[in-house]
């Protein structure tokens, strides 16, 4: 079911640890920010919905991580705990409000090669940084969807991606389609408009 833009009001926030165990995965992890960015992004959109990453846990070493896109970093992986409780690289908690939400297809595609596939496709781009040209293109693909303009061909994302384009691109490698308009850019808050997302938990961080 589609999430509503009201979610953070109308349900009350767990602590990481009571949270975690819910948490499976494959599971989407949506962000609510502050920053010039998330904020343009969220005019884009008409949403509170600024970031999005995806959830893999690695319990042979009991981590649960975070795949996303960032402009600083490019595509990268961070621990769940370190973003919620400001641990690790993070020097502080996330200044936003946090969601955990579930695909539910993503269970039934999850077999040992798509998930293989899945997988290689997303470490496969770690470590590439944005361009400047790229953040522009960014710019201009929000500033599009704002308009309700179809994306024209050159300012198609190549291998460096808006957060919300590279976790499509990996759910795509398991056989799930984010629905979207083609307008514009693939948005955060296209995630949470999907009709087969559910929302799974609110997470207060530190």
């Amino acid at each position: 079911m589609t999430i509503p833009n009201d979610i953070f009001e109308t349900s009350p926030a767990g602590s990481y640890d009571a949270v975690r165990p819910l948490i499976q995965n494959g599971d989407i992890l949506l962000f609510s920010g502050p920053e010039l960015f998330s904020r343009a992004i969220q005019w884009g959109t008409d949403t509170p919905w600024s970031h999005v990453g995806f959830i893999f846990r690695l319990d042979a070493i009991d981590r649960v991580m975070v795949l996303e896109s960032l402009t600083s970093a490019g595509c990268c992986t961070v621990a769940l705990s370190a973003i919620v409780n400001g641990t690790g690289p993070h020097q502080a908690p996330y200044n936003g409000k946090l969601l955990i939400a579930r695909h539910r297809r993503f269970k039934e595609l999850a077999n040992e090669t798509n998930l293989r596939d899945m997988s290689e496709f997303a470490v496969d781009r770690f470590g590439a940084p944005y361009s400047t040209g790229e953040i522009i293109k960014i710019a201009l693909r929000i500033a599009l969807g704002k308009l309700n303009v179809r994306l024209p061909p050159m300012l198609q994302p190549n291998d460096e991606y808006i957060c919300s384009e590279y976790a499509a691109a990996c759910y795509s490698a398991i056989g799930i389609k984010i629905a979207w308009d083609g307008l514009g850019f693939i948005a955060p808050s296209d995630f949470a408009a999907d009709p087969e997302v559910d929302a799974v938990a609110v997470v207060k961080t530190v």
